[in-house]
């Protein structure tokens, strides 16, 4: 991963996961046969990163030996935990410093990549996803009242800093927080929103152990699929074929989406939903593929819970139905047709993100992009249009 090489990750692993029950800390429980922060660490070796501090509570080094990592002992407060690694790292200060929970062994590498480019242009940035079920305020066992959802969003990690700015927050800081946003926001610096995963789920109750084991369970399934490229003729291969069209006008706004990335813009795009006119498209091209309507179909816009949704949303619901019907998906093409912003610069990303939302692996997903050379409505630089195309495979 690109600047790997000049950042650290911090792994805060010293809790004592009370609310698993059980006894053991829930890192050092067993997760598809080893530690949950034995995946922890490989997310982040996977990824490229050598430097890797791990956190640990004092009575717990006899656990983490074997691992590849550094070994620091944790607090009395998670904060006095992330500030002992900072001043462990601090005696030989990397440029950036990825902070990240244990009990958060699933976070996937788009996660990481989208941290990691905001930090190119910001000094803190964090995955997270909007809030999209209604809140209710509650009270002895019954609903006292309703709270908005607009702009709240459900936090998650790793939270990547600049390494002398989140260092410096945590020495000022007097109090414990919540987690290192807190901790920067305290200090005065902006944090940036990168996508989050509904897959980096936090292990908190015993029942998030079989959601991950199942997780973990989908991704050897897609990654051990192949497909061997046989002649078609004689075979029973079921090879459906579909095309998405999109377009989105451009609105007010400091920032857009487009195939779950989000890019800072000085427009934003004009849509019921986040308007991800990329994913909107790629949609609907597996929606045709499988001769099953469009998005509309499914998520009419006339239903007010669809208004602002993330449009992971719609994506993953045709990924889901092609499975139901006993297709795997072998490759997407998606071609994206605007002036700016200019789209190669976030193409890997682009890639990446698709490849998380889909299950699919990054080599069978193309993103690139085109121009009308200044004619129609995109040469006007009213909108963006995209083009999409799917192949699907029953064996």
């Amino acid at each position: 991963m690109r600047n790997a090489e000049n950042t650290a990750v911090v792994i805060v692993a010293a809790g004592r996961g009370s609310r698993m029950g059980g006894g053991m800390p829930k890192q050092w429980r067993q997760l598809a046969g080893k530690p949950v922060i034995a995946h922890t660490v490989a997310a982040f070796q996977d990824a490229g990163f050598a430097r890797i501090c791990l956190v640990i509570h004092p009575e717990d080094a006899g656990l983490a030996a074997g691992l590849p990592v550094s070994l620091v002992h944790g607090g009395a407060t998670r904060s006095d935990s992330v500030r002992a690694a900072l001043e462990h790292l601090a005696q030989d200060p990397p440029a950036r410093v990825l902070i990240h929970d244990a009990a958060r062994p699933l976070v996937p590498r788009a996660v990481i990549a989208e941290v990691m480019e905001a930090l190119d242009t910001q000094s803190a940035a964090a995955p997270a996803l909007p809030v999209t079920d209604a809140l209710w305020r509650g009270g002895d066992g019954v609903v006292m009242g309703t709270q908005a959802r607009d702009g709240l969003f459900r936090a998650q990690t790793p939270q990547g800093f600049r390494f002398a700015a989140i260092l410096s927050a945590h020495r000022a800081l007097k109090h414990d927080a919540a987690d290192d946003v807190e901790v920067i926001r305290a200090a005065g610096e902006e944090v940036w929103i990168t996508q989050g995963s509904d897959e980096n789920l936090k292990l908190t109750y015993p029942i998030d152990f079989t959601r991950a084991e199942r997780i973990l369970s989908e991704r050897q399934t897609i990654k051990g699929q192949t497909f061997s490229g046989q002649a078609l003729e004689g075979s029973k291969m079921d090879i459906r074929l579909g095309n998405g069209f999109d377009v989105h006008a451009f609105t007010e706004g400091d920032h857009l989406w487009l195939c779950g990335h989000k890019i800072a813009h000085e427009r934003g795009l004009l849509g019921h939903s986040d308007a991800d006119v990329g994913m909107h498209a790629l949609t609907d091209a597996i929606y045709g593929a499988l001769a099953q309507g469009d998005i509309g179909r499914h998520f009419p816009p006339s239903d007010p819970q669809w208004k602002g949704a993330a449009s992971h949303i719609f994506l993953r619901h045709a990924v889901e139905l092609a499975a139901e019907m006993g297709y795997r998906i072998a490759n997407i093409d998606v071609t994206l047709i605007c002036e700016r912003p200019k789209i190669t610069p976030h193409a890997d990303a682009m890639r990446a993100a698709l490849g998380e939302i889909m299950g699919l692996e990054i080599e069978r997903i193309s993103v690139k992009a085109s121009t009308s050379e200044r004619l129609g409505f995109t040469g006007r630089e009213e909108g963006i249009a995209a083009i999409t195309s799917a192949t699907l495979v029953k064996p």
